[in-house]
Order: structure tokens, then C-alpha cells, then sequence
């Protein structure tokens, strides 16, 4: 195993998640000074080459989230510099980026997913696209950025979608709502660590669930059967490895156990997840007996180029 004492921890950047990644980046950075590396946070400006240039790191810990980061050109970048790094590849990022390509992909290897439709945000906004109830999300944001719920009796989606001040991706997924409860794998190499479901007061699982304290609940283990949480970290793998991703990965899922078919759905896979202090992948990687720190090196470690 190649040894890295140098880390160059990417942090920040001009995605929506902005404020999420430096949140990520300073645990992460004050975890590997914890566990003797030369961890150096670095905010990715106009010449993210130039910075790494100068840095001269071993290795990058890319803790970026969102467009820019987490969506393979940041991963292209650190692949022509021939910076090992952490989190998945080029093509993976991109792939699992896109949450339609992603869906593609599941389809392949036989995964189960809901039909979708991906459309301009305006014709999104004119009409329904499909009978509610059904989800709107913007097919490359993470972090539930930009996503409403359209349930049956509303007149039509929202207008928003349609006007001049929209900042998110024109181009929008319109899926089948799938009722029942929110679950997430994380996937660390070949190995699932657990099930954790989610439950929040608020309309469903979005930003400020994810990221305010107390905005949401996590189980784990999640409290379904044991079949139902051996299923669910049998498609977290199988996702990873259709994908192609590598490291540190998490799949979402929605399960909806109120009616005789027991459906496990599979929503998105996150190839660079959340490492905050209310984030899923260190509370799942504490269940089964690993810090934070040691997560943070495992992470680290498992850095390379040609990823």
C-alpha cells in the first residue's frame, strides 16, 4: 500500500453544497491531523490546477459535493495532474452524477427502479408530466437540492420551476412517488455497513432535513426484517459495482412496505457522501466499530489515480 503524509483535503467550491463540503472538509481535515497526516484544507478557485501545483500534495481528499466536484471533472483534473485521489472515477462520478444515466445503469444490471421522465424545467412546469403522485429533481444537484412532491389533488407543479430567477439545472427529472420509509446503504469498497433509515417531521427528507440539527432522525439498524435490511445492503453493493464506483460510497432507497409487495426502490447512489458531524456514513461506519479518524484513513488509504 502506497504511504501519503501530505493530503490535500478539497473543500468548499462553487457548487449549491458549498456550505455542506466545508463542513465535510474541516472534519475531515482535523480527522487526518488526528491520525498524523499533513492535512491541508484547499478551496478550489478559478485555477483549481494551479492550487494543486502549488500544494504539491501525495494525495487529495476530495470532499467536494455537488456540480464541479462530485460529477468527474475535478476527478479528470487530479487524473491528468496524476494525483492519487479519493471517492470514485471519472466515469463513475459522471455517471452517478446524473440521475437518469444513473437509473440507466440500474437498469442494466437488473436493479429495481420507478419510470421516469426527464424534460425541460419549463415543460415541467407547464403540465403534469405523468399522474401524481410524482417527484421533480434536478437530474445533476445532490444534497435533495431543488426537489418537490407533487400529490394527487395539486393543480399543477410549481411555477418556480418556469421563471427567469432559476439558478438549478434546466433539465429535470419527473419520477414516480414511492410511499413507505427512507433507507441508506453506505457501501465502504466491497462491504455494506449497515441500514439506517430516516424519518423527519418536515415534508420529506430535503436540504435543511439533511443538514439542520435535529432536522432528521436516523435508525440504525434500521427497524425492518432482516430479509428487507439484507436486500437492501445485497442492491447498495450491486449499485456500487454497476456503477463502478470505488472507496466510500451511499445508496438511497425508498421501501415501501404498505402494501403486499414489499418494493426496495432505489433512488441515487452518492459517490462522495456527506462526512459532517450529522452525516450518515460516519454514523454508520461508528456501527460497526470504526472513528471517524479511522474512517477518514481507510478513505485515504484506498486513494489512487486510474480510478
Amino acid at each position: 500500500m502506497t504511504t501519503f503524509h501530505k493530503i490535500a483535503v478539497l473543500m468548499g467550491g462553487m457548487s449549491t453544497e458549498r456550505e455542506v463540503s466545508l463542513s465535510s472538509g474541516r472534519g475531515v481535515v482535523a480527522a487526518l491531523r488526528e491520525e498524523g497526516f499533513d492535512a491541508l484544507p484547499l478551496d478550489p478557485g478559478p485555477n483549481p490546477g494551479q492550487q494543486l501545483f502549488e500544494a504539491k500534495p501525495d494525495a487529495v481528499f476530495n470532499a467536494l459535493h455537488g456540480r464541479f466536484g462530485e460529477d468527474g471533472t475535478v476527478q479528470g483534473l487530479l487524473e491528468l495532474m496524476r494525483i492519487p485521489y479519493t471517492h470514485s472515477g471519472v466515469l463513475s462520478s459522471a455517471l452517478a452524477m446524473h440521475k437518469e444515466r444513473t437509473k440507466d445503469i440500474y437498469r442494466a444490471a437488473g436493479l429495481p427502479v420507478v419510470k421516469s421522465i426527464v424534460a425541460d424545467r419549463r415543460e415541467v412546469a407547464k403540465a403534469h408530466l405523468m399522474e401524481p403522485p410524482y417527484v421533480i429533481k434536478p437530474v445533476n444537484e445532490g444534497s435533495s437540492v431543488g426537489i418537490y412532491i407533487i400529490r394527487k389533488g395539486d393543480n399543477r407543479p410549481p411555477a418556480e420551476l418556469g421563471a427567469d430567477t432559476w439558478n438549478l439545472s434546466s433539465e429535470m427529472m419527473v419520477e414516480e412517488f414511492v410511499p413507505g420509509r427512507e433507507l441508506t446503504v453506505s457501501v465502504m469498497g466491497d462491504r455494506a455497513l449497515g441500514v439506517t433509515e430516516i424519518t423527519t417531521d418536515l415534508e420529506f427528507y430535503d436540504y435543511e432535513a439533511k443538514y439542520a440539527p435535529g432536522g432528521s432522525k436516523h435508525v440504525i439498524p434500521a427497524q425492518i426484517s432482516r430479509a428487507a435490511a439484507d436486500q437492501a445492503m445485497e442492491l447498495a453493493i450491486a449499485a456500487h459495482k454497476a456503477l463502478g464506483c470505488r472507496g466510500v460510497t451511499r445508496t438511497d432507497f425508498r421501501y415501501d412496505d404498505t402494501d403486499a409487495r414489499q418494493r426496495m426502490i432505489l433512488l441515487e447512489t452518492n459517490t462522495q457522501p456527506g462526512m459532517t458531524p450529522t452525516s450518515l456514513v460516519p454514523e454508520q461506519a461508528a456501527h460497526v466499530g470504526m472513528s471517524y479518524a479511522k474512517l477518514c484513513r481507510w478513505i485515504v488509504e484506498d486513494a489512487s489515480c486510474d480510478r
